[in-house]
């Protein structure tokens, strides 16, 4: 066995690993998902930058789909009209799919019942990354966990190392199951998978992601988790937070308050 092909063995076997880990709670240590964001604050990053999501439960209108249509429609997400196939960047689930390890007894049921945007992490240690035998999915400086659709082959252990199923996997030709195509985002075609890039092309000539300028109810909070200064930040120190399965060390680069 040459050595490229045991690389790629060894690199799938860890991220499918991770995934089954993830999935059954092997690696559940604390049965909660509220954390202190001054855990994040003096951790160092490769880059200057590195962009982070509050989501602020407090204002979200529910039934309002805005922040999804309006990633979807910028992005090219195909809508093939079946969950078996669905492809989603952004999507809103309930509170308990999201926090399956947060304390559900006597909780609220108002809380229960509401369903929360969900959407890439960014992890600081993105399993993804390190399970991708081809380096489809890395991470940049800024924080950014990135596709390169042209490396993917389309093996999915990116979508059995993630915890959170923020990955999606085109399994038909993506490109009739659009409406209108967008021109400022590439289509996809069958075989890749795909994620939310954090509006990455949208960032490049400073504007917000698309789901944060579309809310109209500013749920959405973008910004730098490495400036003390930036709104997000001021938001994360005067308010108690929330990360999605932060026992498994992933540090993802999405809050929330409930």
């Amino acid at each position: 066995m040459n050595e490229e092909r045991r690389g790629f063995i060894k690199k799938t076997g860890a991220g499918i690993l991770a995934g089954i880990g993830a999935a059954s709670g092997l690696f559940l240590h604390i049965p909660m998902e509220q954390t202190d964001a001054s855990v994040f604050s003096d951790r160092k990053s490769t880059g200057t930058t590195r962009w982070g999501m509050l989501i602020d439960m407090r204002t979200c209108r529910e039934g309002c789909q805005k922040c999804v249509d309006a990633c979807h429609k910028s992005h090219n997400v195909p809508d093939f009209g079946h969950s078996r196939h669905e492809i989603k960047w952004i999507e809103k689930s309930p509170y308990s799919t999201l926090f399956p390890t947060a304390p559900q007894e006597f909780a609220d049921k108002e809380r229960g019942n509401r369903t929360i945007p969900s959407l890439c992490n960014h992890c600081a240690e993105p399993p993804c990354v390190r399970s991708c035998p081809t380096e489809a999915v890395f991470k940049r400086n800024d924080g950014i966990v990135a596709f390169d659709y042209h490396r993917c082959i389309g093996c999915r252990s990116c979508m059995a190392s993630c915890p959170y199923g923020a990955v999606s996997f085109n399994w038909r030709e993506p490109r009739p199951a659009l409406k209108a195509i967008s021109e400022s985002y590439p289509t996809r075609e069958m075989g890749v998978a795909e994620k939310c890039n954090f509006c990455s092309e949208r960032l490049l000539k400073g504007a917000l992601p698309a789901c944060v300028e579309a809310c109209p109810e500013k749920t959405l909070i973008f910004g730098d988790l490495n400036d003390p200064e930036s709104g997000i930040r001021k938001l994360l120190a005067s308010n108690q937070t929330m990360q999605r399965k932060p026992e498994l060390g992933t540090l993802p680069s999405v809050f929330y308050i409930i």
